[in-house]
């Protein structure tokens, strides 16, 4: 009984250990991979004259395969307008959700539902029959050029 008692503490050391290293090289390679792929002030970028630099991030996606509150959240931190048309959003299977004429002004959140609907000019609806994100999938903002600006590593 005491051996049993024995290999179930290290066997729950072990799952902790391994859950624990699993994380830590996760952690740091999403922080590697965010710097090589995040090009920032791009001039491919279209911004309104008096602009220098591109600051938008893809705050989160939302209701992750639950169609039809799947959404992606976006947000312009930067100082000026940003003008959005023309650009896409991609997941990892080569989907893409192309801008329609929008500008994203500074500090604004836009959100981009995989739904249908009509737009407003801080939701827009992709018009898909189902869900397209999942767990583990890597949604990406590419400018007119094909220049990535912002992307999410969906949890």
């Amino acid at each position: 009984m005491e051996s049993r008692r024995r290999l179930l503490i290290y066997l729950m050391i072990n799952i902790f250990v391994s859950a624990l290293a699993a994380g830590t090289v996760l952690f740091f390679y999403d922080r590697t991979h965010q710097a090589e792929c995040n090009p920032v002030g791009s001039s491919a970028a279209t911004l309104l004259p008096g602009n220098d630099e591109v600051n938008v991030n893809i705050v989160g996606v939302i209701g992750v395969g639950t169609f039809p509150d799947e959404r992606v959240v976006i947000q312009n931190n930067g100082t000026g307008e940003l003008i959005l048309t023309g650009w896409s959003l991609t997941d990892n299977d080569g989907l893409a959700y192309t801008f329609p004429r929008v500008t994203l002004y500074p500090g604004v959140k836009l959100q981009v539902h995989s739904s249908s609907g009509k737009d407003t000019p801080t939701e827009l609806f992709w018009g898909r029959s189902s869900p397209v994100w999942t767990s583990g999938e890597l949604a990406a903002l590419y400018d007119t050029q094909n220049v990535v600006h912002a992307f999410y590593r969906i949890p």
